[in-house]
């Protein structure tokens, strides 16, 4: 793994569309931490038998998929009408801001905040921008309050996508709830079954079908991006719905044992039952061949994330993507200095764009 100034020296040398750096973010760091995960090889079927070949990893993936949507609790994903709304539209420089209220589930309501560039002259790509743990919440990534790193959906609309900021629903399920345990008690009324994580990935997913229908928005170039919290919800996006092409995930703490995975508005208590024999690289290798970068800075996510993305680089190799995982590094903590915004910008301008 390179070094951080060495690193952000590539990254600003790079012209927009190239990733000089790919190299560089997947090589193993210097050191590995001691209490880093020991994961096993995702390329064993369930005989204990080495997989080599696409078709062998292919059923593979699917019992590692289906083993997670059983325990998220999503069976089955029912559609209604989005019946979409815009509360509210202004101009910000180059940039269109609309208030949305989307339909997610019949009379549940999500809003978020649609960005995109004035009179767009042809279709453009699409980014779920998912917000961190904050109380102004869709206000973060629109460029309406908070700090300018966490502008990701206004930056990147001023860069040519068009994004949309879902407010994630333990702030707001069906009407605001005073906390998330109550808004994972509303789930659990409306959906027995369904871990928080689930509801999570529902919304996010009904994001990207907003997107998707948009006339300007071009269906086959779709991702996404979260900070934190945010980070979370981009891992389980990019796994499960396989319409996002390309996701960028910042300090959310990949492994199990790195942050509150086992809140119940994440994935519950079970996660750390002894031999619960699960972690997020299985999630992560659902991702391959689609384009991921996992972003740490040595808080949520560094050097001890590196296992992660050494066990779902066998599969990205095995599949013909071996350029399309890596995880940067830098060294300001829980937060998103330049260089990762730099890095998060190039990845998805190379691979939407």
């Amino acid at each position: 793994m390179i070094g951080f100034e060495l690193l952000g020296a590539l990254v600003a040398a790079a012209p927009a569309a190239e990733l000089p750096w790919l190299s560089e973010v997947q090589t193993p760091p210097a050191v590995i931490p001691e209490d880093a995960p020991k994961l096993p090889s995702l390329l064993v079927d369930a005989a204990g038998q080495p997989i080599a070949t696409r078709e062998a990893w292919a059923r593979r993936r699917e019992e590692i998929r289906r083993w997670w949507l059983g325990y998220l609790g999503l069976t089955s994903i029912e559609r209604c009408d989005l019946a979409p709304e815009v509360v509210s539209e202004e101009r910000v420089g180059t940039v269109v801001r609309k208030l949305v209220r989307l339909q997610v589930e019949p009379g549940c309501r999500m809003e978020a905040y649609l960005l995109y560039p004035a009179e767009p002259q042809a279709k453009l790509p699409g980014v779920v921008v998912f917000h961190s743990t904050v109380d102004y919440t869709i206000r973060q990534p629109a460029g309406l309050e908070g700090g300018e790193s966490h502008f990701l959906g206004l930056r990147l609309a001023e860069q040519g996508f068009v994004t949309l900021c879902p407010r994630n629903f333990i702030w707001d399920y069906c009407g605001p709830q005073p906390s998330y345990l109550d808004a994972v008690a509303e789930l659990h009324r409306r959906h027995p079954g369904w871990r928080g994580m689930a509801k999570m990935l529902f919304d996010g997913m009904r994001a990207v079908d907003y997107l998707e229908a948009l006339p300007f928005v071009d269906k086959e170039r779709l991702g996404c991006i979260g900070h934190s919290l945010g980070a979370k919800e981009t891992l389980y996006a990019m796994a499960f719905d396989e319409r996002l092409k390309a996701g960028v995930s910042s300090e959310g703490g990949i492994g199990l044992g790195f942050s509150n995975w086992e809140a119940d508005w994440y994935l519950g208590s079970d996660i750390r039952a002894a031999g619960f024999g699960h972690d997020n690289h299985e999630v992560l290798s659902l991702v391959a061949p689609r384009a991921f970068l996992l972003i740490g800075g040595e808080d949520a996510d560094g050097s001890k994330s590196w296992p992660f993305i050494e066990r779902a680089k066998e599969v990205y190799d095995l599949v013909g993507a071996g350029d399309r995982v890596g995880l940067p590094t830098h060294s300001s903590g829980h937060s998103l200095p330049p260089i990762a915004l730099q890095c998060a910008y190039g990845w998805l301008g190379h691979f939407l764009k």
